[in-house]
C-alpha cells in the first residue's frame, strides 16, 4: 500500500512508519517543522514534507494521523475529498497489528523502559516510544516470527486497539484525564478492556487500581514488596545496574538504577518466561543498554556527569530522582542540580503539589518555561511556589563540553560544572541539554 502518515515527527508516529516501511509499503509523511527524527526517516527513503499541505497528497490509500492533528488539517480534507481512508492512530493499530502476536506494554510510567528491556530478552519486531540504545532506533523489524514488542498508549485510549497476545501493565496511575474527560470511571473501564483482551496478563499486583481486579482477572501477578528482594546498585564497567533477586528464580543485573528498574525488568521477565527459559532470559537482560533520554548518561567527567531525561511527571520524576541520588553517592559528587522543562500548563497545574516535592534531594533547582504542546499559557507562580528550592528561573540553557551554561533574558547567570546534573522534561530540553538545540 501507499500510507500517509501525518504528524510524523512524533515518535509513536514515526515508529508505525518504520514498520510499515521494513513490511515492503510505499511510506510518506508530513509535520509542522523538520526535527531530527523527520532527517532520520528521509534517510530511510520517507518521503516528509514540511509543513502540512494538501499537495502532500497524491494518490496514496491510507492515510493515518496523530491524535492530536485537527479534523480541518489540509492533508485531512484533502485525502476525504480524494476518497482516500483516513484513520487516527488508535483506528490504524487495528490493520496494523491485527495479525501480530503481541506483547503490549501500558501504564502511565515505565512503558518505554519495560518495552526495550522485552527486546533485549525476546526476539521479534518492536516499536517503542523511545530509542533503545541496543539497536539505536525506536523500531526493530524481525521478519522471522509474528511476534510484536509493543509500547501501548493510553493518552488516546488506543492500547485498547494494539491486539494484546500479552497484557503487561506496570501501573495504572490517572494521567492525559483530558482525553478521557477527567472521567476516572472511564478512564478506569480502558484498562480493564485492555487487559481482558489479553490471553496472557502480567500485572503489578501492588498498584491501587490493578489491586481491585484480583478477584476478577486471571493473571501473572507481581507482588513488588516482597517478590522483588536483595535489591543493589553497582557499576558494572562504570555503568550504573541494579541488581535484585525475583521469587526463587535467582538474582538479575539489569542496566539503569532503582526500584523502578527492577519492577519495569520483573514485569518484562515474567512476559518472557511465558515461552522462554528463565537462563536465556538472565544472560539475555545483559544486553539492555538503556533508551535515550531516560537516565541518559550523556557526559561523564571526573568532576561531573551530565544526565538526560524524559520525566515529566511528578511520579517519574521523584523515582529518577531516587536513583540520581544513589549514582550521585557512587560517584562521590557532593552535588546534585536538576534542570526542569515544566511540560503541558495542564499536567503542571494538576500535580504542582507533587512536583514541588519530587525535586527533594537538590542542591539547585534550575526552571525553564513551560513546554506548552500547543496549550494556551496559563499563569503559574513557579517563584512562589518553588522558593524551598535553590531556584534559578532561566530561559534557556546551553551546553559546550562537558559544561552547561544557563540563560536569563540573553545574560549568562551562571556555569554549570561540578557534580552531578540532570535535566528533566519532555519537550525540548533534550536537546538543549546535548548542545544540539
Amino acid at each position: 500500500m501507499k500510507i500517509h502518515f501525518i504528524g510524523i515527527g512524533g515518535i509513536g508516529i514515526s515508529g508505525l512508519a518504520q514498520y510499515m516501511l521494513y513490511k515492503g509499503h510505499e511510506v510518506s509523511g508530513s509535520d509542522i517543522k523538520d526535527t531530527i527524527i523527520t532527517q532520520k526517516l528521509r534517510k530511510m527513503g520517507i518521503k516528509v514534507t514540511v509543513p502540512h499541505s494538501a499537495d502532500a497528497i497524491t494518490d496514496q490509500e491510507l492515510v493515518v494521523h496523530s491524535a492530536i492533528i485537527r479534523p480541518d488539517n489540509p492533508e485531512i480534507v484533502a485525502a476525504e475529498e480524494r476518497g482516500i481512508e483516513v484513520l487516527a492512530r488508535r483506528e490504524a493499530l487495528l490493520k496494523i497489528l491485527n495479525d501480530r502476536k503481541v506483547y503490549s506494554v501500558a501504564g502511565a510510567h515505565g512503558k518505554s523502559t519495560t518495552t526495550a528491556i522485552l527486546t533485549a530478552i525476546m526476539n521479534g519486531s518492536a516499536i517503542i516510544g523511545a530509542e533503545s540504545k541496543a539497536f539505536g532506533s525506536n523500531v526493530r523489524y524481525d521478519a522471522t516470527t509474528d511476534v510484536m514488542l509493543f509500547e501501548a498508549d493510553e493518552s488516546d485510549g488506543s492500547f485498547i486497539n494494539s491486539n494484546p497476545h500479552c497484557a503487561i501493565v506496570i501501573n495504572a496511575e490517572p494521567e492525559h484525564m483530558e482525553y478521557y474527560d477527567y472521567n476516572y470511571e472511564r478512564f478506569y473501564d480502558s484498562y480493564r478492556t485492555f487487559i481482558n483482551a489479553a490471553k496472557c496478563r502480567v500485572l503489578n499486583a501492588e498498584d491501587p487500581f490493578l489491586s481491585t481486579l484480583k478477584n476478577e482477572i486471571e493473571a501473572q501477578w507481581l507482588y513488588p514488596s516482597h517478590d522483588i528482594s536483595n535489591i543493589e546498585f553497582v557499576l558494572i564497567n562504570n555503568e550504573p545496574h541494579t541488581r535484585f533477586k525475583l521469587r526463587d528464580l535467582g538474582t538479575f543485573d539489569v542496566w539503569g538504577f532503582g526500584k523502578h528498574i527492577a519492577l519495569d525488568a520483573a514485569l518484562a521477565i515474567l512476559a518472557a518466561k511465558e515461552s522462554m527459559d528463565i537462563e536465556t532470559i538472565r544472560k539475555n537482560l545483559l544486553t539492555f543498554k538503556g533508551i535515550k533520554k531516560r537516565f541518559d548518561i550523556i557526559s561523564t567527567e571526573a568532576t561531573s556527569t551530565i544526565i538526560d531525561d524524559y520525566g515529566h511527571h511528578p511520579t517519574e520524576i521523584k523515582a529518577t530522582f531516587e536513583s540520581v541520588k544513589e549514582y550521585a553517592k557512587l560517584k562521590g559528587f557532593d552535588k546534585i542540580t536538576a534542570i526542569w522543562q515544566p511540560h503541558k500548563y495542564s499536567r503542571t497545574i494538576d500535580n504542582l503539589d507533587a512536583f514541588i516535592k519530587c525535586f527533594e534531594g537538590a542542591q539547585e533547582l534550575i526552571i525553564l518555561p513551560v513546554w506548552s504542546a500547543g496549550e494556551a499559557p496559563r499563569e503559574i507562580d513557579f517563584v512562589e511556589k518553588f522558593k524551598e528550592y535553590n531556584l534559578t528561573m532561566a530561559d534557556t540553557i546551553k551546553r559546550a563540553n562537558n559544561h552547561i551554561t544557563v540563560v536569563k533574558d540573553k545574560q549568562e547567570l551562571q556555569t554549570l560544572d561540578k557534580g552531578l546534573i540532570i535535566g528533566f522534561g519532555a519537550g525540548d530540553i533534550t536537546y538543549q541539554i546535548r548542545g544540539i538545540a
